[in-house]
């Protein structure tokens, strides 16, 4: 069975049964015909089992149900307060389906709903709403290009070859003498006929987790322990697996897994040790990373302490040296981590981004550029990527590169009012207001507080520009 792609949020077994609850209310609420109720209870269940591919079709079904006996879609005011994103995937993709339940036909709400989940981790619920979005899409009088290409992105960042090579045909569709889009529709054959995974065949990533581990190892994996002895008990067990085949990486794994959970310094610098001999004696860059995200951890933690001594008493002025020293130090370990990363994974580009993140921070601007630039060139990182690409070129001085950056990405994005767009449009008012341009400066901070009057110092600065 194929490994799944890092970033799939598996629900703990726990909650599957808690939201079961909310579930079965919700199909018998639903057989007397109140539609409404069953919706929030699947709702309910959702928060908690965000990620059951089966129930979310029960939901459409009964919302197809409501439709066809005259249920309307929500008022407008409860759904702007719906549409409007938070930093909370989880939410956003509730929020998206409750609007979906009440107007089942609405590809916005559609595409919302599949953005969401895939940030979310929730990826089983990509793979029900996506062939739903795509027929929506393409049986609409007039089918959504850039809806399309949504969805091959989406597919392309899950492995799913197949299904991305099939939005991209729609999209092809609609822009036939588009040469990239051809040869990308090429590429996508071809890694669908190389990719042995099985992704394209289909099957649930929740079935590919089961099937990969059994089910105790799931159990430990999700546990939370709840006193000290019990760490223990694990770490002791564990140990005595690692002992009996101590040349088997999943037995290292299970025991370095049990020896972190307990962010314990004594324990935490016994997974090192572990750590560093399997990395000496097989030279497998992935030990010596997990040593990097052990320390990683650790220095979190430390500067979640000095914060919160800092906020207690934040007139401190040697506090807040110490902070501010720490805080720089531990951003050097972290950018030197994760250069390693890059250097050892130069394909991938999460690693790149976290060091274009690392060198901004640090103020190195002229470093990040050419690092976010690269990272950019990854689907999954574009607008991250490209965001903060355009505040390296504002901060080091390049005006015009940084205009042209930003308003590339406004372009391009399609949400309007998120936390992104708000930071988009921000910043290019910023450089625009550098540059001189006051109306254009003006209309797009205008465009924020339009969003969310209270964003950063924008009130200020319309009034300032006004005057």
């Amino acid at each position: 069975m194929a490994e799944v792609p890092e970033g799939y949020k598996e629900v703990p077994p726990e909650d599957r049964a808690k939201a079961k609850v909310f579930f079965d209310r919700g199909r018998t609420v639903a057989g007397t015909g109140n539609f409404e109720y069953a919706i929030s209870m699947y709702l309910n269940g959702f928060e908690l089992d965000p990620d059951a591919m089966e129930v979310h079709q029960e939901l459409r079904d009964i919302s197809m149900k409501r439709k066809a006996s005259g249920g309307k879609a929500i008022g407008f005011l409860e759904a702007m307060k719906l549409k409007r994103p938070t930093s909370d995937d989880k939410a956003n993709m509730i929020n998206s389906e409750k609007l979906m339940s009440f107007d089942p036909g609405n590809t916005d709400h559609m595409q919302s709903l599949m953005q969401s989940a895939y940030r979310g981790g929730y990826w089983d619920t990509v793979l029900w709403i996506g062939p739903i979005f795509q027929k929506a899409n393409a049986d609409d009088k007039k089918p959504d290009f850039n809806k399309f290409i949504v969805l091959r992105d989406i597919y392309k960042g899950l492995k799913r070859w197949k299904l991305a090579a099939d939005a991209c045909q729609y999209a092809l569709m609609l822009r036939q003498n588009d040469m990239d889009l051809t040869t990308e529709l090429k590429n996508l054959g071809a890694m669908d006929t190389m990719e042995s995974a099985g992704y394209s065949k289909g099957g649930s990533f929740r079935d590919q987790i089961r099937d990969m581990q059994k089910q105790s190892l799931l159990l430990i994996g999700d546990k939370d322990f709840a006193d000290f002895d019990a760490q223990q008990a694990i770490i002791a067990q564990a140990e005595h697996d690692y002992k009996a085949e101590p040349h088997d990486p999943g037995k290292l794994t299970r025991l370095v897994e049990a020896l972190e959970k307990t962010e314990h310094p004594e324990f935490e610098g016994k997974a090192i040790e572990l750590l560093q001999e399997w990395y000496d004696k097989t030279k497998q860059f992935r030990y010596r990373q997990r040593i990097g995200a052990i320390n990683i951890k650790q220095l979190s933690r430390m500067e979640r302490s000095k914060r919160e001594a800092l906020i207690k008493d934040p007139k401190n002025e040697e506090l807040r040296n110490d902070y501010a020293q720490f805080s720089r130090e531990q951003l050097e370990f972290e950018l030197k981590e994760f250069q390693l990363a890059t250097d050892a994974y130069p394909t991938d580009m999460r690693w790149r981004i976290e060091v274009g993140k690392r060198m901004f921070r640090l103020s190195r601007f002229q470093d990040a550029i050419p690092i976010l630039q690269q990272a950019r060139s990854d689907p999954k990182y574009r607008v991250d990527a490209g965001v903060l690409l355009g505040l390296a070129f504002f901060q080091a001085g390049f005006n015009d590169e940084a205009d042209d950056t930003l308003g590339q990405l406004i372009k391009d994005y399609q949400l309007q009012g998120d936390d992104r767009s708000k930071e988009m449009f921000y910043w290019r008012a910023r450089v625009l207001e550098q540059k001189g341009l006051k109306p254009d400066a003006i209309s797009h901070f205008s465009k924020v507080a339009q969003w969310d009057f209270n964003y950063k110092d924008v009130q200020a600065r319309i009034k300032k520009l006004r005057t």
